[in-house]
């Protein structure tokens, strides 16, 4: 099968790189130049675990190539995907910016060479590809073709396992005939048995805000549910194990922290909160939702403050990853680009150590922090450690060495990751998220 694939973000190069995977020719198009030369010299403009090798194998073997020429890559592609971004709209209104979309079905409609799906990929409202055919049609009325959306659904830092071995494919379509043709493009899924959603292409469109939303909602519950236990001297850790052995409920998004970010969850709700205002209907769950995580982020610099004794002023702080989640560069609505600056603002000095995440951080934050090499020389001379991003590498720390190297022993663990008991005996002051109830 041939596929082209517009656009070498996250999502269309993780996307294209899967689908050469599975034996398909794919062609990847972008209008940066820049980005392409990178990809053409085997470098990869974004850290995502196992996708240098997965690009290198098979652009080595023919199945995998990038260019800027979009006039060249239509023609002859059995399926032609749209994955360039959607970011929130410039108006800060929590509209999601559909010009590039609209601007690729403009170009792609005059290259179209026999029969062709073209596929929403990009998470887009309710409508877009309605908007996408009408545009097609109207550039090129005489073209044979399809419109379907069929959502992303990947994690970063584990986009690959999740797009070979995925929980579902959602497909949405108006025709057997486009149905067919994203059947057969998905069918080295059939041998591990991954259902496929086929659905109409407006369930489709909504279905990946659904998800989102919803995993949204699970996150600000049980940062709620942390707060409560931290005032009645509960400990979230226990609590979210037992409730999650639940199987109505599920373990997976219990996790309490300094709320969530990256490039989905705040950019989805939103946009879903505008689409449900447009048709008159109302999502108070996930405007809850929006409001806690907000209000979440602000607590924790309260934490943090606290553990300073009631200001920040004067203090050095050693922040231990910046990115929103490990395992990713992505710095996009990271709790840390809210934490960071307010406490700097009342006085605070900061050191910072990220694996992979700081050359994104300087574009984030302010200029006046201090990028360190290892998390031992961002904890050297600090008067408190904060632990952000629940990195492998943090996870087993030399805590003796990190306690030695602070002004004062106090370590702010907004993850979790630390047991309560082991960092008091190692004569810490210890503050995590939920844990109220500090056992002897």
């Amino acid at each position: 099968m041939n596929i082209t694939m517009i656009g070498t973000g996250y999502v269309g190069l993780v996307t294209g790189t899967c689908f050469s995977e599975f034996g398909h020719r794919v062609t990847c198009v972008d209008k940066i130049g820049e980005k392409i030369d990178r990809l053409n010299r085997g470098e990869i403009p974004i850290y995502e675990p196992g996708l240098k090798q997965l690009v290198d194998k098979n652009v080595n073997e023919g199945r995998l190539q990038f260019t800027t020429d979009l006039s060249s890559a239509v023609p002859g592609a059995d399926a032609v995907f749209i994955a360039v971004g959607t970011p929130a709209s410039r108006r800060g209104d929590g509209y999601a910016d559909l010009s590039y979309i609209y601007e690729a079905a403009k170009e792609l409609a005059s290259c179209l060479n026999g029969y062709t799906v073209i596929v929403d990929k990009s998470t887009v409202p309710v409508g877009t590809a309605r908007q996408v055919e009408r545009i097609v049609r109207e550039k090129n009325p005489d073209a044979d073709f399809d419109v379907a959306s069929n959502p992303e659904f990947l994690r970063e830092g584990a986009a690959i396992s999740d797009f070979m071995r995925p929980d579902r494919v959602v497909i949405g379509v108006e025709s057997k005939r486009a149905e067919k043709l994203l059947r057969d493009i998905y069918k080295p899924l059939y041998l591990i048995e991954t259902p496929i959603v086929c659905t109409t292409i407006e369930t489709a469109e909504l279905t990946k805000y659904a998800a989102n939303a919803f995993l949204a909602i699970k996150i600000s519950f049980i940062n709620e549910i942390a707060n409560v236990c931290e005032a009645v001297g509960a400990d979230v850790i226990d609590l979210a194990k037992a409730i999650g052995m639940d199987g109505r409920i599920g373990s997976k998004f219990l996790h309490p922290g300094p709320g969530y970010g990256g490039s989905c969850f705040p950019k989805d709700t939103m946009a879903l909160m505008r689409i449900v205002q447009e048709y008159g209907e109302n999502v108070r769950l996930v405007e809850a939702a929006v409001e806690v995580n907000a209000a979440q982020k602000a607590r924790m610099v309260k934490k943090i403050r606290d553990m300073l004794g009631g200001s920040e002023a004067g203090n050095t702080i050693a922040f231990l990853g910046l990115t929103f989640k490990p395992e990713t560069d992505d710095m996009r609505e990271s709790p840390s680009i809210s934490i960071i600056p307010a406490l700097m603002e009342r006085g605070a000095s900061i050191k910072a150590h990220d694996p992979k995440g700081m050359e994104e951080a300087k574009k984030h934050l302010p200029k006046e922090v201090q990028y360190c090499n290892n998390a031992y020389e961002t904890c050297e001379g600090a008067d408190a450690v904060v632990l952000m991003t629940e990195w492998n590498q943090y996870r087993a720390l030399d805590l003796e060495k990190i306690r030695k190297l602070l002004r004062q022993p106090i370590f702010i663990d907004l993850r979790n990751v630390y047991d309560p008991r082991t960092m008091r005996d190692l004569g810490f002051r210890y503050a995590g998220v939920g844990r109220g109830a500090m056992p002897d």
